[in-house]
Protein backbone atom coordinates (compact mmCIF):
# COMPACT_ATOMS: atom_id res chain seq x y z
CA UNK A 1 0.00 0.00 0.00
CA UNK A 2 2.89 2.26 -0.02
CA UNK A 3 2.60 5.37 -2.42
CA UNK A 4 5.58 7.53 -2.74
CA UNK A 5 5.16 10.84 -3.69
CA UNK A 6 6.78 14.12 -2.59
CA UNK A 7 4.73 16.73 -0.88
CA UNK A 8 3.86 18.92 -3.66
CA UNK A 9 1.42 16.15 -5.11
CA UNK A 10 -0.24 15.50 -2.07
CA UNK A 11 -4.11 16.50 -3.26
CA UNK A 12 -6.59 17.59 -0.34
CA UNK A 13 -9.47 15.55 0.13
CA UNK A 14 -12.89 16.62 -1.05
CA UNK A 15 -15.93 16.01 1.40
CA UNK A 16 -18.53 14.20 0.63
CA UNK A 17 -21.65 15.33 2.42
CA UNK A 18 -23.75 12.03 2.19
CA UNK A 19 -20.66 10.11 3.85
CA UNK A 20 -20.70 10.72 7.33
CA UNK A 21 -17.34 9.07 8.40
CA UNK A 22 -15.81 12.09 6.06
CA UNK A 23 -17.04 14.49 8.44
CA UNK A 24 -15.35 15.79 11.70
CA UNK A 25 -16.70 16.03 15.31
CA UNK A 26 -17.89 19.25 15.22
CA UNK A 27 -19.47 19.48 11.70
CA UNK A 28 -21.10 15.65 12.66
CA UNK A 29 -22.53 16.51 16.40
CA UNK A 30 -23.74 19.87 14.60
CA UNK A 31 -26.07 17.83 11.82
CA UNK A 32 -27.14 15.73 13.96
CA UNK A 33 -28.46 18.89 16.39
CA UNK A 34 -29.91 20.26 13.35
CA UNK A 35 -31.50 16.74 12.19
CA UNK A 36 -29.28 16.93 9.04
CA UNK A 37 -28.10 13.46 9.92
CA UNK A 38 -29.47 11.07 11.86
CA UNK A 39 -27.94 8.89 14.90
CA UNK A 40 -28.79 6.08 12.82
CA UNK A 41 -27.47 7.06 9.78
CA UNK A 42 -24.31 7.84 11.25
CA UNK A 43 -23.58 4.77 12.85
CA UNK A 44 -24.22 2.78 9.93
CA UNK A 45 -21.68 4.53 7.82
CA UNK A 46 -19.26 4.31 10.55
CA UNK A 47 -20.25 0.37 11.30
CA UNK A 48 -19.76 -0.93 7.16
CA UNK A 49 -16.34 1.47 6.94
CA UNK A 50 -14.81 -0.56 9.94
CA UNK A 51 -15.98 -3.49 8.44
CA UNK A 52 -14.48 -2.70 5.02
CA UNK A 53 -11.29 -1.03 6.71
CA UNK A 54 -10.47 -2.10 10.45
CA UNK A 55 -9.25 -5.61 9.25
CA UNK A 56 -6.53 -4.29 6.72
CA UNK A 57 -5.00 -1.90 9.92
CA UNK A 58 -6.55 -3.65 13.15
CA UNK A 59 -7.65 -0.22 14.91
CA UNK A 60 -10.03 -1.25 16.35
CA UNK A 61 -10.53 -4.05 18.37
CA UNK A 62 -13.05 -5.85 20.91
CA UNK A 63 -16.06 -4.99 18.31
CA UNK A 64 -19.02 -4.97 20.18
CA UNK A 65 -22.34 -6.25 18.63
CA UNK A 66 -23.58 -4.32 15.54
CA UNK A 67 -27.00 -4.56 16.29
CA UNK A 68 -26.62 -3.52 19.52
CA UNK A 69 -25.12 -0.57 18.15
CA UNK A 70 -27.70 0.78 15.78
CA UNK A 71 -30.03 0.17 18.62
CA UNK A 72 -28.49 2.38 21.06
CA UNK A 73 -28.43 4.73 17.37
CA UNK A 74 -32.09 4.14 17.39
CA UNK A 75 -32.68 5.32 20.83
CA UNK A 76 -30.28 8.42 20.07
CA UNK A 77 -32.34 9.29 17.50
CA UNK A 78 -35.87 8.83 20.10
CA UNK A 79 -34.13 11.28 22.79
CA UNK A 80 -34.08 14.00 19.72
CA UNK A 81 -37.36 13.47 18.78
CA UNK A 82 -39.04 13.49 22.06
CA UNK A 83 -36.81 16.60 22.50
CA UNK A 84 -34.85 15.57 25.56
CA UNK A 85 -31.57 17.35 26.14
CA UNK A 86 -28.53 15.71 24.33
CA UNK A 87 -24.84 16.21 25.10
CA UNK A 88 -21.53 16.99 22.85
CA UNK A 89 -21.06 13.29 21.88
CA UNK A 90 -25.07 12.63 21.24
CA UNK A 91 -24.87 9.64 18.74
CA UNK A 92 -21.41 9.61 18.00
CA UNK A 93 -19.30 6.66 17.84
CA UNK A 94 -16.13 6.63 19.92
CA UNK A 95 -14.10 3.16 21.03
CA UNK A 96 -11.82 4.21 24.23
CA UNK A 97 -8.07 3.24 24.06
CA UNK A 98 -7.92 -0.48 25.43
CA UNK A 99 -5.59 0.96 27.95
CA UNK A 100 -8.63 2.94 29.65
CA UNK A 101 -11.20 1.05 31.59
CA UNK A 102 -14.88 0.57 30.04
CA UNK A 103 -17.96 -0.90 32.03
CA UNK A 104 -19.26 -3.40 30.06
CA UNK A 105 -16.16 -4.01 27.21
CA UNK A 106 -13.12 -6.24 27.90
CA UNK A 107 -10.11 -3.61 28.16
CA UNK A 108 -7.15 -6.20 27.83
CA UNK A 109 -4.30 -3.37 28.11
CA UNK A 110 -3.00 -5.63 25.54
CA UNK A 111 -2.02 -8.18 27.84
CA UNK A 112 -2.96 -11.88 28.14
CA UNK A 113 -3.26 -11.30 31.54
CA UNK A 114 -6.06 -9.28 30.99
CA UNK A 115 -7.52 -10.98 28.03
CA UNK A 116 -11.09 -11.63 29.65
CA UNK A 117 -10.36 -8.53 31.77
CA UNK A 118 -14.04 -7.07 32.45
CA UNK A 119 -13.83 -3.75 34.83
CA UNK A 120 -15.71 -3.08 37.91
CA UNK A 121 -15.16 0.94 37.38
CA UNK A 122 -14.60 3.10 34.31
CA UNK A 123 -12.37 5.97 33.17
CA UNK A 124 -13.29 9.12 33.69
CA UNK A 125 -12.55 10.30 30.20
CA UNK A 126 -14.95 7.48 28.96
CA UNK A 127 -17.76 7.64 31.93
CA UNK A 128 -17.69 11.55 30.59
CA UNK A 129 -17.99 10.75 26.93
CA UNK A 130 -21.16 8.43 27.78
CA UNK A 131 -22.46 11.01 29.83
CA UNK A 132 -22.15 13.34 26.48
CA UNK A 133 -24.20 10.30 24.46
CA UNK A 134 -21.29 8.91 22.85
CA UNK A 135 -21.85 5.24 22.04
CA UNK A 136 -19.19 3.15 22.41
CA UNK A 137 -18.30 0.62 19.87
CA UNK A 138 -15.29 -1.24 20.62
CA UNK A 139 -11.78 -0.16 21.70
CA UNK A 140 -8.91 0.88 19.86
CA UNK A 141 -5.62 -0.88 20.23
CA UNK A 142 -2.19 -0.34 22.00
CA UNK A 143 0.53 -1.93 22.98
CA UNK A 144 1.33 -4.06 25.89
CA UNK A 145 0.68 -2.32 29.05
CA UNK A 146 1.30 1.10 26.87
CA UNK A 147 4.58 0.52 27.08
CA UNK A 148 6.70 1.45 23.81
CA UNK A 149 5.49 3.31 20.47
CA UNK A 150 4.39 0.78 18.46
CA UNK A 151 1.11 -0.94 18.76
CA UNK A 152 1.34 -4.50 18.62
CA UNK A 153 0.29 -7.35 21.36
CA UNK A 154 -0.42 -11.01 21.71
CA UNK A 155 -3.93 -10.31 22.51
CA UNK A 156 -4.80 -8.54 19.24
CA UNK A 157 -1.45 -8.46 17.13
CA UNK A 158 -0.32 -5.36 15.33
CA UNK A 159 -2.05 -2.06 14.01
CA UNK A 160 -0.56 -0.97 11.03
CA UNK A 161 0.02 2.68 9.38
CA UNK A 162 -2.78 4.39 8.00
CA UNK A 163 -0.56 5.57 5.18
CA UNK A 164 1.83 2.54 4.62
CA UNK A 165 0.74 -1.06 6.00
CA UNK A 166 4.03 -2.20 6.34
CA UNK A 167 4.61 0.49 8.75
CA UNK A 168 4.44 0.52 12.37
CA UNK A 169 1.24 3.20 13.38
CA UNK A 170 3.42 4.12 16.38
CA UNK A 171 1.77 4.18 19.79
CA UNK A 172 0.63 3.66 22.30
CA UNK A 173 -2.15 5.39 21.10
CA UNK A 174 -1.33 3.96 17.62
CA UNK A 175 -5.24 2.10 17.05
CA UNK A 176 -6.74 5.39 17.79
CA UNK A 177 -4.22 7.54 15.31
CA UNK A 178 -4.99 4.68 12.28
CA UNK A 179 -8.82 4.94 13.20
CA UNK A 180 -8.65 8.59 12.82
CA UNK A 181 -6.92 8.82 9.70
CA UNK A 182 -8.84 5.89 8.12
CA UNK A 183 -11.67 7.45 8.90
CA UNK A 184 -13.05 4.66 11.63
CA UNK A 185 -14.13 6.94 14.09
CA UNK A 186 -14.51 11.19 14.03
CA UNK A 187 -12.72 11.73 17.02
CA UNK A 188 -10.87 9.19 19.77
CA UNK A 189 -9.18 9.82 23.09
CA UNK A 190 -5.77 8.51 24.21
CA UNK A 191 -3.05 8.39 26.60
CA UNK A 192 0.60 9.58 27.07
CA UNK A 193 3.60 9.11 29.41
CA UNK A 194 6.43 8.97 26.64
CA UNK A 195 4.77 10.82 23.21
CA UNK A 196 1.38 7.93 23.01
CA UNK A 197 -0.70 10.93 22.20
CA UNK A 198 1.92 12.52 20.15
CA UNK A 199 4.39 9.95 18.11
CA UNK A 200 1.13 8.31 16.49
CA UNK A 201 -0.42 11.67 15.52
CA UNK A 202 2.74 12.52 13.87
CA UNK A 203 3.21 9.22 12.06
CA UNK A 204 -0.60 8.74 10.74
CA UNK A 205 -1.43 12.53 9.72
CA UNK A 206 -3.52 13.56 12.45
CA UNK A 207 -3.59 15.81 15.81
CA UNK A 208 -2.94 14.61 19.04
CA UNK A 209 -2.81 17.23 22.15
CA UNK A 210 -0.98 16.18 25.33
CA UNK A 211 -3.30 18.38 27.96
CA UNK A 212 -1.45 20.23 31.12
CA UNK A 213 -1.36 18.24 33.49
CA UNK A 214 -4.04 17.63 35.65
CA UNK A 215 -6.05 19.64 33.38
CA UNK A 216 -7.92 16.10 32.37
CA UNK A 217 -8.52 14.11 35.82
CA UNK A 218 -7.44 10.51 36.17
CA UNK A 219 -9.17 8.53 39.25
CA UNK A 220 -8.37 4.88 37.91
CA UNK A 221 -4.63 4.93 38.77
CA UNK A 222 -4.17 2.94 42.56
CA UNK A 223 -1.70 6.08 43.19
CA UNK A 224 -3.20 9.54 42.76
CA UNK A 225 -0.93 11.78 44.25
CA UNK A 226 2.85 10.57 43.38
CA UNK A 227 2.49 9.28 39.91
CA UNK A 228 2.44 12.57 37.18
CA UNK A 229 3.89 11.49 34.32
CA UNK A 230 1.05 10.06 31.95
CA UNK A 231 -2.27 11.76 31.51
CA UNK A 232 -5.21 11.08 29.00
CA UNK A 233 -6.37 13.35 26.14
CA UNK A 234 -7.73 14.31 22.74
CA UNK A 235 -7.14 12.64 18.99
CA UNK A 236 -8.81 14.24 15.98
CA UNK A 237 -8.02 15.00 12.10
CA UNK A 238 -8.16 18.78 13.12
CA UNK A 239 -7.59 21.11 15.88
CA UNK A 240 -11.07 22.27 16.27
CA UNK A 241 -12.44 18.72 16.71
CA UNK A 242 -8.96 17.79 19.26
CA UNK A 243 -10.22 21.10 20.99
CA UNK A 244 -14.19 20.00 21.20
CA UNK A 245 -13.62 16.64 22.73
CA UNK A 246 -10.71 18.25 24.94
CA UNK A 247 -14.35 20.47 26.35
CA UNK A 248 -15.52 17.06 27.31
CA UNK A 249 -12.52 15.15 29.09
CA UNK A 250 -10.89 18.34 31.11
CA UNK A 251 -12.29 19.52 34.11
CA UNK A 252 -12.06 19.21 37.68
CA UNK A 253 -13.04 15.90 39.46
CA UNK A 254 -12.93 15.11 43.57
CA UNK A 255 -11.92 11.97 42.68
CA UNK A 256 -8.65 13.07 41.07
CA UNK A 257 -7.46 15.08 44.06
CA UNK A 258 -4.99 16.99 42.09
CA UNK A 259 -7.15 17.77 38.90
CA UNK A 260 -7.29 21.14 37.60
CA UNK A 261 -10.35 23.60 37.94
CA UNK A 262 -10.31 25.37 34.80
CA UNK A 263 -13.22 25.53 32.41
CA UNK A 264 -13.74 23.10 29.79
CA UNK A 265 -16.39 24.93 27.84
CA UNK A 266 -13.11 27.58 26.95
CA UNK A 267 -11.70 24.80 24.30
CA UNK A 268 -15.40 24.59 22.40
CA UNK A 269 -15.03 28.65 21.50
CA UNK A 270 -14.03 29.78 17.65
CA UNK A 271 -9.70 29.18 17.59
CA UNK A 272 -9.50 31.50 15.73
CA UNK A 273 -6.40 34.14 16.13
CA UNK A 274 -3.61 36.37 15.07
CA UNK A 275 -0.28 35.14 15.81
CA UNK A 276 1.33 37.92 14.64
CA UNK A 277 4.91 38.69 16.34
CA UNK A 278 4.15 35.48 18.40
CA UNK A 279 7.71 34.53 18.72
CA UNK A 280 8.46 30.66 18.37
CA UNK A 281 11.90 29.14 19.43
CA UNK A 282 12.53 25.63 17.36
CA UNK A 283 14.99 22.96 19.53
CA UNK A 284 15.37 20.84 16.83
CA UNK A 285 17.67 18.03 17.86
CA UNK A 286 19.03 20.04 21.00
CA UNK A 287 21.98 21.07 19.81
CA UNK A 288 22.96 17.71 18.02
CA UNK A 289 22.23 15.43 21.05
CA UNK A 290 19.06 13.54 19.73
CA UNK A 291 20.26 11.60 16.71
CA UNK A 292 17.87 11.95 13.94
CA UNK A 293 17.08 9.96 10.87
CA UNK A 294 18.06 11.87 7.32
CA UNK A 295 14.53 13.60 6.32
CA UNK A 296 13.22 14.26 9.65
CA UNK A 297 15.10 17.88 10.60
CA UNK A 298 14.48 18.94 6.55
CA UNK A 299 10.87 17.54 6.83
CA UNK A 300 10.45 19.84 10.09
CA UNK A 301 12.45 23.06 8.98
CA UNK A 302 10.17 23.10 6.00
CA UNK A 303 6.82 23.06 8.57
CA UNK A 304 8.16 26.05 10.40
CA UNK A 305 7.54 28.38 7.28
CA UNK A 306 3.74 28.21 8.08
CA UNK A 307 4.39 30.24 11.27
CA UNK A 308 6.66 32.75 9.22
CA UNK A 309 3.10 33.01 6.97
CA UNK A 310 1.12 33.43 10.21
CA UNK A 311 3.36 36.56 10.42
CA UNK A 312 5.26 34.51 13.33
CA UNK A 313 9.35 34.69 14.31
CA UNK A 314 11.09 31.53 14.23
CA UNK A 315 14.23 31.17 15.71
CA UNK A 316 16.53 28.03 16.72
CA UNK A 317 16.26 27.85 20.39
CA UNK A 318 18.83 26.59 23.02
CA UNK A 319 17.66 24.60 26.13
CA UNK A 320 20.62 24.77 28.50
CA UNK A 321 20.19 21.93 30.67
CA UNK A 322 22.01 18.76 31.11
CA UNK A 323 20.51 16.26 28.76
CA UNK A 324 21.93 13.43 29.91
CA UNK A 325 21.21 13.82 33.34
CA UNK A 326 17.13 14.35 32.55
CA UNK A 327 17.12 11.09 31.02
CA UNK A 328 18.57 9.38 33.65
CA UNK A 329 15.49 11.22 35.64
CA UNK A 330 13.56 9.65 32.90
CA UNK A 331 14.54 6.44 33.36
CA UNK A 332 13.70 6.53 37.47
CA UNK A 333 10.80 8.13 37.62
CA UNK A 334 9.51 5.94 34.65
CA UNK A 335 10.71 2.55 36.33
CA UNK A 336 9.42 3.90 39.94
CA UNK A 337 6.17 4.29 38.26
CA UNK A 338 5.98 0.77 35.84
CA UNK A 339 7.29 -1.04 38.47
CA UNK A 340 4.92 0.10 41.07
CA UNK A 341 2.03 -1.05 38.55
CA UNK A 342 3.15 -3.97 37.21
CA UNK A 343 5.04 -5.38 40.30
CA UNK A 344 3.00 -7.62 41.26
CA UNK A 345 2.38 -9.40 37.85
CA UNK A 346 6.45 -9.83 37.74
CA UNK A 347 6.60 -11.20 41.38
CA UNK A 348 4.19 -13.90 40.38
CA UNK A 349 6.07 -16.48 38.51
CA UNK A 350 2.62 -17.12 35.78
CA UNK A 351 1.89 -14.02 35.02
CA UNK A 352 5.72 -12.59 34.81
CA UNK A 353 6.31 -15.46 32.27
CA UNK A 354 2.89 -13.46 29.81
CA UNK A 355 5.00 -10.15 30.65
CA UNK A 356 6.86 -9.11 27.62
CA UNK A 357 10.88 -8.97 28.09
CA UNK A 358 10.40 -4.23 27.69
CA UNK A 359 7.98 -4.68 30.53
CA UNK A 360 10.44 -7.21 32.67
CA UNK A 361 13.30 -4.78 31.91
CA UNK A 362 11.22 -1.58 33.56
CA UNK A 363 10.09 -3.55 36.32
CA UNK A 364 13.50 -4.39 37.42
CA UNK A 365 15.14 -1.21 37.24
CA UNK A 366 12.29 -0.34 39.49
CA UNK A 367 12.87 -2.65 42.10
CA UNK A 368 16.81 -1.76 42.10
CA UNK A 369 15.85 1.94 43.08
CA UNK A 370 15.77 3.72 46.35
CA UNK A 371 13.73 6.27 48.01
CA UNK A 372 16.63 8.61 47.86
CA UNK A 373 16.61 7.95 43.68
CA UNK A 374 13.36 8.50 43.46
CA UNK A 375 13.48 12.05 45.19
CA UNK A 376 16.44 12.65 43.21
CA UNK A 377 14.93 12.21 40.18
CA UNK A 378 12.32 14.61 40.95
CA UNK A 379 14.28 17.47 42.61
CA UNK A 380 15.91 16.97 39.01
CA UNK A 381 12.83 17.08 37.41
CA UNK A 382 11.77 19.96 39.34
CA UNK A 383 14.72 22.04 37.97
CA UNK A 384 14.33 20.91 34.90
CA UNK A 385 10.72 23.06 34.70
CA UNK A 386 12.61 25.55 36.23
CA UNK A 387 14.29 25.66 33.05
CA UNK A 388 11.26 24.98 30.60
CA UNK A 389 9.37 27.81 32.66
CA UNK A 390 12.12 30.53 32.24
CA UNK A 391 12.24 29.64 28.26
CA UNK A 392 8.64 31.05 28.05
CA UNK A 393 10.65 34.78 28.93
CA UNK A 394 11.98 34.38 25.43
CA UNK A 395 9.35 32.79 23.28
CA UNK A 396 5.80 32.38 23.30
CA UNK A 397 5.95 28.53 22.40
CA UNK A 398 8.58 25.49 21.65
CA UNK A 399 8.42 23.26 18.79
CA UNK A 400 10.21 20.03 18.36
CA UNK A 401 9.39 17.23 15.97
CA UNK A 402 7.45 14.29 17.18
CA UNK A 403 9.39 11.71 16.60
CA UNK A 404 13.56 11.07 15.64
CA UNK A 405 12.60 8.78 12.75
CA UNK A 406 9.86 8.16 10.07
CA UNK A 407 7.56 5.09 10.60
CA UNK A 408 9.98 2.34 11.05
CA UNK A 409 9.12 -1.94 9.86
CA UNK A 410 6.09 -3.16 11.84
CA UNK A 411 7.65 -6.70 11.76
CA UNK A 412 10.54 -4.86 14.19
CA UNK A 413 9.54 -4.78 17.90
CA UNK A 414 11.85 -1.21 17.66
CA UNK A 415 14.75 0.75 16.26
CA UNK A 416 18.19 -0.89 17.42
CA UNK A 417 19.58 2.37 15.44
CA UNK A 418 19.06 6.04 14.52
CA UNK A 419 22.03 7.61 12.16
CA UNK A 420 24.14 5.05 13.02
CA UNK A 421 23.94 5.49 17.13
CA UNK A 422 22.94 2.65 18.66
CA UNK A 423 19.47 2.50 21.11
CA UNK A 424 20.55 1.37 24.19
CA UNK A 425 16.92 1.17 25.26
CA UNK A 426 13.77 0.53 23.95
CA UNK A 427 12.55 3.66 24.06
CA UNK A 428 15.86 5.38 23.68
CA UNK A 429 13.91 6.46 20.35
CA UNK A 430 11.19 8.50 21.67
CA UNK A 431 13.72 10.83 23.87
CA UNK A 432 12.19 14.02 21.89
CA UNK A 433 9.74 13.76 23.74
CA UNK A 434 10.17 13.49 27.43
CA UNK A 435 10.88 17.83 28.02
CA UNK A 436 7.22 18.54 27.20
CA UNK A 437 6.21 15.65 29.68
CA UNK A 438 8.89 15.95 32.50
CA UNK A 439 7.75 19.63 32.67
CA UNK A 440 3.84 18.62 32.59
CA UNK A 441 3.13 21.19 29.72
CA UNK A 442 0.46 21.55 26.97
CA UNK A 443 1.82 20.53 23.91
CA UNK A 444 -0.02 19.97 20.56
CA UNK A 445 1.07 17.25 17.80
CA UNK A 446 0.58 18.43 14.52
CA UNK A 447 1.50 17.35 11.07
CA UNK A 448 4.69 18.83 9.42
CA UNK A 449 4.34 16.47 6.59
CA UNK A 450 5.98 14.19 4.64
CA UNK A 451 9.83 12.82 4.53
CA UNK A 452 11.61 12.50 1.38
CA UNK A 453 10.16 9.02 0.42
CA UNK A 454 6.33 10.72 0.15
CA UNK A 455 3.57 9.29 2.42
CA UNK A 456 5.39 6.32 3.44
CA UNK A 457 7.32 8.77 5.92
CA UNK A 458 4.39 10.96 7.91
CA UNK A 459 6.07 12.90 10.51
CA UNK A 460 4.80 15.68 12.93
CA UNK A 461 5.87 18.66 15.18
CA UNK A 462 5.40 19.44 18.81
CA UNK A 463 4.26 22.79 19.89
CA UNK A 464 4.31 23.26 23.34
CA UNK A 465 3.51 26.15 25.79
CA UNK A 466 3.91 27.25 29.50
CA UNK A 467 1.44 25.10 31.88
CA UNK A 468 -1.89 25.97 31.95
CA UNK A 469 -1.93 27.89 28.36
CA UNK A 470 -3.49 24.74 26.74
CA UNK A 471 -6.38 27.13 24.96
CA UNK A 472 -3.50 29.29 24.15
CA UNK A 473 -1.60 26.36 22.27
CA UNK A 474 -4.68 24.98 20.65
CA UNK A 475 -5.34 28.61 18.86
CA UNK A 476 -1.82 28.53 17.59
CA UNK A 477 -1.82 24.94 16.45
CA UNK A 478 -4.97 25.80 14.86
CA UNK A 479 -3.58 28.76 13.04
CA UNK A 480 -0.78 26.66 11.73
CA UNK A 481 -3.55 24.06 10.35
CA UNK A 482 -5.04 26.50 8.59
CA UNK A 483 -1.63 28.13 6.95
CA UNK A 484 -0.03 24.69 6.50
CA UNK A 485 -3.27 22.50 4.89
CA UNK A 486 -1.81 19.01 6.22
CA UNK A 487 -5.02 18.06 7.77
CA UNK A 488 -7.10 17.99 4.50
CA UNK A 489 -4.58 15.07 3.32
CA UNK A 490 -5.67 11.49 3.50
CA UNK A 491 -4.50 8.20 2.82
CA UNK A 492 -6.00 6.08 -0.23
Amino acid sequence: MTTTVSNTDLAPSHRHASDPTDMGVVDLAAAIRGRELSCREVMDAYLDRIEMVNPRFNAIVSRLDPDQMRKAADAADEAIASGQKTGALHGIPQAPKDLTPTLGIVTTQGSPIFRENLPATESIVAERARREGAIFVGKTNTPEFGLGSHTYNPVFGTTLNAWDTNLSSGGSSGGAAVALSQRLLPVADGSDMMGSLRNPAGWNNVVGFRPTQGLVPIATNADLFVQQLGCDGPMARTVADAAYLLSVQAGYDARAPLSLDMDPLQFRQNLSRDFTGARIGYLGDLDGYLPMEAGVLDTCRSALKNFEDMGCSVEAARLDFDMPALWRTWLTLRGFTVSGTLGKFYADETTRSLLKPEAIWEVENGLKLTGVDVFAASVNRSAFYQVMRTMFDSYDYLVLPTAQLFPFDAKLDWPKQIAGRQMDTYHRWMEVVIPATLAGMPVAAVPAGFGPKGTSQPIGIQIIGPQRSDLAVLQIAYAYEQASGFSRFRPS
